[in-house]
């Protein structure tokens, strides 16, 4: 059984693999489709190519940047390919893969200005500047604009999108899940459950998986080949956690909702963990508070608790990533520290340069495990990262705490060596 026949079998809903999109205007001679590739970063979803499919293959050598053009993008790279999928290096096939600057103004999906946030259908008008000559000896005329007819949003459109009824408090919630692609019954796999911040509460479950890195890093190829897993991620449509450190219904049904999730795949309960930012790491700080038995380890990114409630936590797995331009997570965490130590707990702590590259900052990751103590605490150097909040808006210089902590691999790496 595959994958896709696998998730519909237990009712899950199967995302394809490409948008259409209705109402596109005609396509030029022998060209089938055009479809618009995105793919999310640290700050947000972003379109980074445009795939124009001809009806007989094309070859990839004598292809060059200049060949097309993307209304409003700048060309890095053209190549040919048997799919339209990005590749290291071309082939000949049917696609002609257009890559684009991910950095230009235009590139971004999602949008966000200050606290207002769009997440948009990618669009593309692109052009065909020169004539092509297919494998089969057929000259392709130069021409365009055309208009993309479908979308590939990759990373998002691996995940499924469900809902889960929750009974005790009556509240009904959308949750993106991602199944390993080679998932087998006769195996046992960690899940990994990510929870978003406040800024994307929101009825589109797409928008947990679009705002960065948080659930969508964990279900990425190349991470799956080294820490194959289950991701889930929950849409919170309202408030979940509060400043105040109130209890939530949220707690139980998250909780509720995993357990379910063990009970219907071939998930090892023994090694469960969360994380979150923001919002979603208060959650989790909650949850563990609460069920201190249920989850293996956590990875708290910008987020604060009353710290009085926080000791149950002293003997958890647990790391913690701020900035010391958090004007709440930052003395809040410094808080909770003290009270853990108070209550006997182990804590190894640095400061680094949240600008160095996710290398530089998985070296002092693995300097701090080094310690082997199981609460570890990393600061963001004043200066080098700092909230939305207190910028202007995104761009070049814009950078928040967990832009930046989901991409450290020592870290995601520690998780998945810590079991229950």
């Amino acid at each position: 059984m595959n994958r896709r026949s696998f998730l519909v079998a237990f009712g899950g809903a199967v995302a394809a693999s490409a948008v259409r999109l209705a109402h596109a205007g005609p396509l030029a001679d022998h060209v089938t489709s055009v479809t618009a590739i995105t793919r999310v970063f640290g700050n947000g979803q972003r379109m980074v190519a445009v795939a124009v499919e001809y009806d007989r293959a094309v070859p990839n050598d004598g292809l060059s940047a200049e060949a097309f053009s993307v209304e409003g993008r700048t060309t890095t790279r053209v190549y040919a390919n048997t799919s339209a999928d990005l590749a290291e290096a071309g082939q000949d096939g049917p696609f002609v893969i257009v890559e684009l600057n991910p950095e230009d103004a235009a590139a971004p999906t999602y949008v966000q200005v200050q606290r207002d946030i769009t997440l948009n259908v990618a669009t593309a008008s692109v052009m065909q500047a020169t004539a092509v000559t297919a494998a089969d000896g057929t000259v392709i005329d130069a021409g365009g604009p055309l208009a993309n007819t479908a979308v590939r949003n990759l990373g998002v459109e691996d995940f499924v999108q469900r809902t889960y009824a929750h009974a005790p408090t009556g509240k009904t919630i959308s949750y993106n899940l991602f199944v390993p692609n080679a998932y087998d019954l006769a195996k046992s796999y960690p899940l990994v459950n990510f929870m978003h911040d406040a800024g994307v509460t929101s009825d589109n479950p797409l928008m947990t998986l679009s705002q960065g890195l948080g659930a969508v890093i964990w279900a990425d190829p190349s991470e799956q080949a080294k820490r194959e897993c289950f991701v889930v991620a929950p849409q919170f449509p309202e408030q979940f956690a509060n400043d105040d450190s109130d209890d939530s219904p949220y707690a139980d049904l998250v909780v509720d909702l995993i357990t379910a999730l063990t009970e219907e795949f071939s998930i090892d309960t023994n090694r469960l963990y969360t994380t979150g930012q923001s919002g979603g790491g208060m959650l989790s700080i909650a949850i563990n508070i609460k069920y201190p038995d249920f989850f293996a380890a956590s990875f708290f990114v910008a987020c604060q608790w009353a710290p009085e409630k926080c000791k149950p936590l002293a003997t958890d797995k647990m790391w913690v990533v701020v900035s010391e331009g958090d004007i709440k997570a930052f003395p809040g965490q410094n808080a909770i520290m003290d009270v853990l130590r108070a209550e006997g707990a182990t804590i190894a702590q640095a400061q680094w340069n949240g600008r160095g590259t996710p290398d530089d900052l998985s070296a002092d990751a693995l300097a701090l495990e080094a310690s082997g103590a199981p609460i570890l605490y990393a600061t963001f150097a004043p200066g080098t990262v700092h909230l939305p909040s207190q910028d202007d808006g995104p761009g070049p210089n814009h950078i928040n705490t967990w832009r930046v902590a989901y991409q450290i691999e020592a870290i995601r790496d520690w998780l998945f060596r810590q079991s229950r």
